[in-house]
């Protein structure tokens, strides 16, 4: 899943669980669980673009994330807090993070090699059109679901 749908659904949680002993855990697991549900992410054709490419547009990815996340805090769950806000989406993203000098600077030990591998069992890449449709749908059901309980 790509870092900005990791992020908004970890901005649902931020919104709906006000304990972080409870959110973190949950957000960390998200993680695992929506990137086992087929979809597109900017690695999902990585081997057939330049490292250039594979970062640039990852990084619009993630610069995404952070503003689709206060926008959807701004307008949907305006009694969240930023900075708790902020914590939960990263944590949501953590395995993500962990494992970028992997991909990116080819630091291919522990940790970051650790996390690739984890990351690879769960991963479940679906080409465009549909790993995107797929995955904004998902997306678009949690926010809702979120707003309405």
């Amino acid at each position: 899943m790509t870092a900005t749908g990791h992020a908004l659904i970890g901005t649902v949680i931020a919104a709906k669980i006000g304990n972080p002993a409870l959110a973190i855990p949950i957000a960390l697991a998200s993680h695992f669980l929506l990137d086992a549900f087929p979809h597109w992410d900017t690695g999902t054709t990585r081997f057939k673009k330049s490292k250039e490419k594979f970062f640039i547009q990852s990084s619009i990815d993630v610069a995404l994330s952070f503003i689709l996340s206060y926008l959807l805090i701004h307008f949907f769950f305006p009694q969240t807090s930023y900075p708790y806000a902020l914590l939960i989406i990263i944590m949501a993203q953590l395995p993500d993070w962990l494992t970028a000098p992997y991909l990116f600077f080819d630091m291919n030990f522990p940790p970051f090699s650790w996390s690739y591998k984890l990351q690879k069992i769960f991963d479940n890449k679906l080409d465009k059109p549909w790993g995107i449709i797929n995955q904004v749908a998902l997306i678009l059901a949690i926010i809702f679901m979120g707003r309405i309980f």
